[in-house]
């Protein structure tokens, strides 16, 4: 065999490879999303759970309901990122990232408020009882409603990712203490509140009754829904940068 062929048949095997292990480097996380959701789906309704209460097997909503609001505060947290980083460089690329992240979160947070009324229903006995936490979720999904409101109501693209960054990041800070914090200080039916509850002040799910074959599942369930967040995200920001790609300077 000629060298000169010998030696281009090995660098085309070399491209190829190249191009196969950048490929596995881009889709690696997108895959264990993929594993990760597949295994929450599947053991989250197979394995064997604690009797909690009167949570029974409603207990598996935990591995659902719980890293969905984890995959919000990921997917709000990387927005509030963007938004500083705009606010730093004033590079639109950055506001179409803050503003597609927040979207997704605030998808993850309708459905972490559905799937948490469905639980409620079933072990408070009614959907909505107007407790404390639920209250706080609600107003912090409707304080990023009205973000998306104030970028609808403006149509220079410069002034509304200014105004909409700073409020990103007073949104932020307001809804962190409306999940994490005020909760906890109130009587409540929800697993965290204080003591003197009707039914409750029950703590939050960990501990004994968080057990090894749950914990497990629930992290897992975690870093999965926040990569399909991100994945999500990443299709829509694509999209957004190709509708405006005349507009964004590199």
């Amino acid at each position: 065999m000629n060298r000169s062929v010998f030696i281009r048949r090995i660098s085309g095997k070399s491209l190829i490879l190249h191009h196969k292990n950048l490929f596995m480097k881009l889709k690696w996380w997108k895959i264990l999303c993929m594993v990760f959701l597949f295994l929450t789906v599947t053991a989250g309704f197979l394995i064997h759970v604690p009797m909690v209460g009167n949570l029974h097997q409603s207990i598996r909503n935990f591995f659902f309901h719980v890293p969905m609001w984890f995959g919000q505060m990921g997917l709000l947290s990387l927005s509030l990122v963007y938004s500083i980083a705009y606010l730093r460089t004033q590079n639109l690329r950055y506001d179409i990232y803050a503003s597609e992240l927040a979207k997704t979160g605030i998808i993850f947070g309708l459905l972490g408020l559905a799937t948490g009324s469905i639980w409620a229903k079933y072990t408070w006995g009614e959907f909505w009882s107007n407790d404390p936490k639920q209250i706080a979720a609600a107003i912090a999904v409707l304080i990023y409603l009205a973000y998306l409101v104030l970028r609808g109501s403006m149509t220079d693209m410069d002034k509304r990712a200014r105004v909409t960054a700073v409020y990103n990041i007073f949104a932020y800070f307001i809804y962190i203490p409306l999940i994490m914090i005020l909760p906890r200080m109130v009587q409540s039916l929800h697993p965290g509140g204080m003591e003197g509850a009707k039914g409750g002040g029950n703590p939050a799910l960990g501990g004994g009754s968080l057990d090894a074959t749950m914990e497990m599942i629930f992290w897992p369930a975690v870093f999965g829904w926040l990569l399909l967040g991100i994945w999500i995200s990443s299709l829509k920001i694509r999209l957004s940068l190709l509708a405006n790609k005349n507009v964004i300077h590199e």
